[in-house]
């Protein structure tokens, strides 16, 4: 209904009392400001000045509009003030969904870098595993998604939603310390033809099933469970072996256990998910920026 410009001309009127001392601020010419007056009483619909001799006053319509002025014009100073933090990344909320061994190692990384660089970004954390994960940003309950895929598994999503890759995951096996082939620097897949499993997510399950296949067995998996902490606990006691992403090897809470890379060697690719659109927001741009540097850092694990 109103043009701000016309808003703002309309309270410097009214503090300096007439059109030619509003003109003298603004930097206008008098004529400049009566056609917008004149715009502003067409926009409301009624007089908003009257003439009483050589003196303007204002109508009952414009002192209404003078006392909501001052509160109309603070609030667009706030929203422009809020818009240009956000345009210059002082300010922003990023939804991020991560996968549990993600949400352990890169993704705090990349959160302290944030922290350090742009202190007014906040990120809200949330967790879930592929394909789940990609189906929460498709319905629009996170901004960034993370996920990650086995060779020979193409991952299904919309053409408007952009594939950042970050980083190839080494593949490993989880052993108590104790284990024979703990001694060795790599293990050999078929070498656990015989050994009781620990299975992870269905994602990981069935490449655990893939990668024994290839190989000739069928793995005899006694525990399933995508809670990297329980699975260390489980090998720790001597109730099976897991395979385990490299990514999480950092994180390994209990002595009794060890990681040793598989023969032959096996990668899982790890990518972040992202609207084209939201890639021009700047508080989600900083985000993967920071995602990138982190896993960079990581090469070859």
């Amino acid at each position: 209904m109103f043009d701000s410009r016309h808003i703002r001309t309309f309270h410097e009127v009214v503090a300096s009392g007439s059109y030619s001392a509003a003109a003298r601020v603004l930097g206008y010419t008098q004529p400049a400001i009566t056609q917008q007056m004149k715009a502003l009483e067409r926009a409301v619909g009624t007089p908003l000045f009257t003439r009483v001799g050589r003196k303007m006053q204002l109508t009952e319509a414009g002192e209404s509009l003078a006392r909501h002025a001052e509160s109309i014009l603070g609030s667009l100073s706030a929203a422009e003030a809020q818009l240009k933090a956000y345009a210059r990344l002082r300010t922003g909320r990023v939804r991020l969904c991560g996968f549990p061994s993600a949400n352990v190692t890169l993704v705090p990384e990349a959160l302290s870098g944030l922290a350090m660089n742009h202190p007014g970004v906040q990120v809200e954390l949330l967790e879930g595993e592929p394909p789940e994960s990609l189906r929460r940003l498709e319905r629009g309950e996170c901004d960034i998604t993370l996920a990650f895929t086995y060779p020979g598994l193409h991952e299904e999503i919309p053409d408007e939603v952009a594939e950042v890759r970050l980083l190839e995951d080494q593949l490993t096996v989880l052993l108590p310390t104790g284990h024979p082939l703990a001694r060795r620097r790599a293990v050999n897949l078929g070498d656990l033809a015989e050994e009781r499993w620990i299975a992870g997510c269905p994602r990981c399950r069935a490449n655990l099933l893939h990668e024994c296949a290839e190989l000739g067995f069928v793995p005899d998996i006694r525990f399933a469970t995508d809670d990297n902490l329980v699975v260390q606990s489980l090998v720790a006691q001597g109730l099976g072996v897991a395979m385990m992403p490299a990514l999480v090897l950092p994180s390994l809470s209990l002595s009794r256990v060890c990681g040793r890379p598989l023969q032959p060697a096996a990668r899982r690719h790890i990518a972040a998910y992202v609207y084209r659109d939201h890639l021009r927001i700047p508080a989600t741009a900083v985000v993967l920026d920071e995602l990138k540097r982190v896993a960079s850092n990581r090469v070859g694990c």
